[in-house]
């Protein structure tokens, strides 16, 4: 029972900080797909950007859910702009978990569209990504893909490495200048009936406890919303059922990190659960993977520990096991879960992640390229 108190303490902090994760699922909406292209020029209630976008059509996929307060506002701001500016484009809005994996590989594959704008959360930027490295392109095509994020999630943990809010106005003034970098992606393949299958992350992957939180917080909104509270109690029943695992991880053949596991997260963003710095050096850029691997932490371990989650100083403690490397082999020794940007995978065997260096281009504020 002490334990279990103590163990609760360290996670009340988690909590703040991951419940903004259970907009993992932010893809699951209601909504319309529409196809529109522009016509004349028109007023625009601000001033138009000097830089231009290709000529060529701009795709646009919006999750109406994200953020959809302000949605009506913001969707307007940005249908006068494209009317100013003369750029032809075709929209989707999704209309359940998954649904922009479909509309983005529509987008690329059908429609051609070499842009995408990402009007969403983590959870949606996430299924976009999918759907473009799912696509049927080869890698000269898809490396000349561009997108955007107008973030419009709870967490917004990728669009924070890059300094994107939700000023919206601002995140629409970057995508318009068009100043691209090439970016990694994540990728891990893992197993069912035998059968490889792969999932694409742009910004995190997490092992052990995490994706039992992400699911029970996403049972529990249909009752109480997704709120910080939603992923308190999500925690506290994960803390009643979860049972540390045993995992070997292993780079390049070799065994680094081995012992019964309460967390492993694999960065490709140095942010998550709403601003934890987890792995504070990780780079979209660097072509590597930074990870963190904690075996069951003690009363005196979380006490370390807490003060460092938002700083970046975690790794300075001696029972924080990092590793840096493209590509990472998980064994367990049982059916294990995973959550890629906050979305939860079932998965049994091994899993092998890879990191896919310089794989899209994204669009980013000036300072970054």
């Amino acid at each position: 029972m002490h334990t279990f108190l103590v163990v609760c303490i360290f996670f009340c902090i988690f909590a703040l900080a991951f419940g903004n994760k259970v907009a993992k699922n932010d893809a699951s909406v209601i909504g319309a797909t529409c196809t529109s292209a522009l016509s004349a020029s028109s007023r625009s209630s601000r001033k138009v950007l000097t830089a231009n976008l290709s000529a060529a059509m701009l795709g646009i996929i919006i999750n109406p859910k994200s953020g959809k307060r302000a949605f009506r506002m913001q969707r307007l701001y940005l249908w006068k702009l494209l009317k100013a500016r003369h750029q032809p484009f075709i929209y989707r809005v999704t209309k359940y978990a998954n649904h922009a994996i479909e509309l983005a590989r529509e987008l690329v594959e059908e429609k051609g569209c070499t842009q995408i704008l990402v009007l969403g959360g983590d959870g949606t930027l996430s299924e976009v990504i999918n759907g473009i490295m799912r696509a049927e392109l080869t890698p000269e095509q898809r490396a000349k893909i561009q997108f955007g994020l107008m973030p419009r999630g709870t967490g917004n943990d990728f669009a924070r490495h890059w300094g994107l809010n939700k000023d919206f106005k601002r995140s629409l003034d970057i995508f318009f200048q068009g100043h691209s970098k090439p970016i990694d992606v994540g990728r891990v393949t893992y197993w069912r009936n035998n059968i490889p299958h792969h999932r694409y992350f742009i910004n995190s992957l997490g092992f052990g406890i995490e994706p039992m939180c992400c699911r029970y917080a996403e049972q529990l909104k249909y009752y109480i919303g997704s709120h910080h509270v939603n992923y308190f109690f999500a925690l506290l029943w994960s803390l009643t059922k979860y049972k540390n695992p045993h995992l070997r991880l292993e780079v390049d053949g070799k065994t680094v990190v081995e012992g019964k596991m309460f967390v492993t997260s694999i960065a490709n963003g140095s942010y998550v659960g709403g601003g934890m710095k987890l792995n504070p050096d990780a780079d979209p850029c660097d072509g590597v993977l930074h990870a963190m691997f904690l075996t069951p932490p003690s009363f005196k371990e979380i006490c370390q520990a807490v003060p460092r989650l938002f700083d970046g100083r975690l790794h300075e403690l001696p029972f924080i096991h990092p590793v840096v490397a493209d590509n990472l082999l998980m064994h367990t020794k049982k059916h294990q879960s995973f959550e890629a940007d906050g979305i939860v995978m079932d998965v049994s065997g091994p899993c092998q992640v890879d990191c896919m260096k310089g794989a899209l281009q994204m669009i980013v504020p000036k300072e970054f390229v």
